[in-house]
């Protein structure tokens, strides 16, 4: 792969900023993999929000008293998808493993640090997420939070996802972040399902967006007021996880 075509961020997070931080920026830039250095507070890790897709965490006791961060990256990683990977010793990791689940943690890594092991960890994380055989990216608009989680999941195992709760946060998340397929609620407040999928379809940005309806209204009236604007599909929230998953599976072959 060509890494000048990686557009995706590796942030380093470090109270302080050591040889180490600096070292791995310096070998992840002759690599072309884009890093950037930010301390750990909530304001400048979120500065590289918008094209984050992986966060090195050198862990610290001084972040058991920044708890706010560690919920800000918690809330990054099983939300937007983004990767996470820890350094430090057992105490430290156990601090931070209070907020963020095990399960989200890509790799951790002990000290002494392995440099070229973890260069290969970051390397294999950024080519996943390029390319043909990258991760996919969903976004589920739903005004049910409580069945909207339930779906997030069942999928966030195998896809990065996205959630907002009515059209207009849609389309905001949509400005920042790319997506390969939503998922979208027939009924909503401010606008409906139908509604939003129109003005995605009349933006040359998201126009091309495959959209499939994941709705309780099984009536033919509502699947055919829909019909002309083309959704990759119209399934109900009947769906049980394995049927969801074989459908999207399906979707994402062809």
């Amino acid at each position: 792969m060509n890494r000048s075509m990686i557009d995706g961020k590796v942030v380093i997070v470090s109270a302080s900023d050591t040889f180490l931080a600096r070292s791995l920026i310096t070998k992840l830039d002759s690599t072309g993999i884009q890093s950037e250095f930010a301390h750990p507070g909530v304001k400048e890790i979120g500065a590289f929000a918008d094209d984050m897709e992986l966060v090195i965490l050198f862990m610290s006791e001084e972040l058991e008293a920044i708890p706010n961060t560690l919920v800000y990256l918690n809330d990054t990683v099983q939300d937007k998808g983004v990767g996470l990977i820890l350094i430090g010793d057992q105490a430290q990791y156990e601090i931070v493993t209070k907020v963020i689940p095990e399960n989200a943690v890509l790799e951790w890594f002990q000290r002494p640090l392995d440099m070229d092991r973890l260069i290969k960890r970051i390397t294999a994380c950024m080519d996943d997420s390029e390319g043909e055989n990258r991760k996919k990216s969903i976004l589920i608009v739903d005004d049910d939070i409580t069945y909207m989680r339930s779906v997030f999941e069942w999928l966030k195992d195998k896809y990065h996802v996205g959630m907002a709760v009515n059209g207009v946060q849609a389309i905001s998340y949509l400005a920042k972040k790319k997506v390969d397929l939503i998922l979208l609620d027939y009924e909503m407040p401010i606008a409906n399902g139908p509604q939003v999928l129109s003005m995605l379809k009349n933006d040359t940005d998201t126009g091309n967006i495959p959209v499939m309806f994941l709705t309780g209204h099984s009536d033919k009236e509502s699947v055919m007021s829909v019909v002309g604007l083309k959704p990759a599909d119209y399934l109900l929230k009947t769906i049980d996880k394995e049927n969801l998953l074989k459908k999207l599976d399906s979707f994402f072959k062809r």
